[in-house]
């Protein structure tokens, strides 16, 4: 195979792994509250159970983005990591303690932090022009597991036998399930998955190569001429990389951990962290909110929730693909700042409609589904710039330790939606208050920094003809 197909093969596989995670939190999330009720646990258990899991990758993402940087590869980095959601799931069937549950969920989300290499491969292997409509098919991919997940519990409910010592049924079953997909994936993965070249070095090699077979040596740029790039912002090939490590210059790299401290305190750095935060923050705190909600005003059932959150994800799987091809149209910085307008508007309609409604159940039916209509819609526009925006402000040669730092700023957010609206689904004014100041907040950021909210190379360039003229 060429690496165009071991390219695709692999992304091919990243989508895969993104859909497990999203189908193992459809299948465990609705029957681990009822799980934790058989085995006598305290109602605080369930915040414990869903924080750990963001906790555990919190801390781990960045040092397995660490690991990716320093060997230039992730095949290795994803089987290692999937034996935790491997034996957590596992864990998790087991299920004889409240405590052996809060840690199987733990051990699992071990597993999550290799996300953090995951986006570092794919911010190396990508173009900067494609790399947007990338994230958003991988993105799409976890939605589409949050989709079918519930289908798969229309037969796990049904479970109702033993497998040797251990009891199958429907609040057990959810873990083996899990565990023999991962264990069917860690197959996929060792056949299809390669670490591809890095593309800037791929394509760099190739452009010389053509350039020496035709005789055109003195064309060859030199390296450090005007015309070059900032090399912070450039992919590390093999050869370097190898050099640099038979020199064994180890206070380099010390330099180079310090620099990428350095670097992610810089302003548009700061800003896409912060923008990562609230967005997630947002919307963890809405899921926490809606369920209450719809059965306090509606009288939603389990079934009727269910219905919900299916077309919700169908909403926000069209969402990343309308951004996939809104974001080959116009730049990752107008996308986000269109996402953010979005939010607001979807924030100030459900503070003047939702916090007190009035007008009979058709009406507040109605404003309850356009304000999540566009909660929905603002989300895929945040998430896919952001993301894709921070992958070209910051070093392709450490993405895996900046995407954990992102992805771990996230796992923050996860872990304080909940908790912050949880204790508030009574008090909207002020839950969906501190929201839309969150938003006001990073909106105002972006609009002062949108100037530093693009590809240092297309700056660098811009500069240079500016100059030139």
């Amino acid at each position: 195979m060429d690496n165009l197909q071991k390219r695709n093969l692999t992304f091919l596989t990243i989508g895969l792994i993104f859909m497990l995670n999203g189908i193992e939190y459809a299948v465990i999330l609705p029957t681990i509250w009822k799980y934790l009720e058989i085995l006598e646990a305290p109602p605080y258990f369930l915040g414990l159970g869903l924080s750990a899991f963001s906790l555990s990758g919190l801390l781990t993402g960045p040092l397995f983005g660490l690991w990716s940087d320093r060997s230039q590869t992730t095949k290795s980095i994803v089987l290692f990591s999937n034996l935790f959601e491997i034996a957590g799931n596992f864990m998790y069937f087991i299920g004889y303690s409240k405590w052996l549950l809060i840690s199987s969920r733990l051990v699992a989300g071990v597993g999550a932090g290799a996300g953090s290499s995951i986006f570092g491969f794919l911010t190396r292997s990508t173009k900067p022009e494609e790399r947007a409509g990338i994230f958003a098919a991988i993105m799409a991919c976890r939605q589409a597991g949050l989709l079918v997940g519930p289908a798969f519990n229309l037969f796990l409910r049904l479970c109702d036998f033993k497998l040797g010592p251990f009891v199958v049924n429907k609040y057990t079953s959810p873990g083996i399930f899990m565990c023999l997909l991962w264990v069917l994936l860690q197959f996929a993965i060792l056949a299809l998955y390669r670490d591809v070249p890095p593309i800037g070095s791929e394509e760099g090699t190739a452009m010389l190569e053509m350039k020496r077979e035709a005789g055109d040596e003195e064309e060859v740029p030199l390296i450090g001429s005007d015309e070059e790039p900032l090399p912070t912002y450039r992919a590390v090939n093999a050869d370097q990389l190898e050099a640099s490590t038979s020199s064994g210059m180890r206070p380099v790299r010390g330099a180079s951990i310090l620099g990428t401290c350095r670097e992610l305190l810089r302003e548009e750095v700061v800003v896409l962290l912060t923008a990562q935060f609230i967005t997630l923050f947002n919307q963890t705190a809405l899921e926490t909110m809606v369920t209450p909600m719809t059965q306090r005003l509606f009288g939603f059932g389990e079934l009727s929730n269910s219905l919900m959150y299916s077309l919700c994800g169908v909403e926000v799987i069209l969402g990343f693909f309308f951004v996939r091809w809104l974001s080959r149209r116009v730049a990752d910085r107008v996308v986000l700042a269109a996402g953010l307008v979005i939010c607001c508007i979807a924030c100030i309609w459900c503070l003047v409609f939702l916090c007190n409604p009035r007008g009979g159940y058709g009406w507040e039916l109605s404003s309850f589904i356009i304000g999540v209509f566009l909660q929905l819609l603002g989300l895929p526009f945040v998430a896919v710039s952001q993301v894709s925006l921070f992958s070209k402000v910051t070093a392709e040669k450490t993405q895996g330790f900046s995407q954990g730092v992102r992805r771990s700023v996230g796992g923050l957010a996860t872990i304080l939606g909940p908790l912050w609206a949880g204790g508030l689904t009574n008090n909207l004014y002020i839950m969906l208050g501190m929201m839309l100041a969150l938003l006001v907040m990073i909106t105002v950021m972006t609009v002062l920094s949108y100037g530093r909210l693009t590809e240092p190379r297309a700056v660098h360039s811009a500069q240079s003809s500016d100059s030139g003229g």
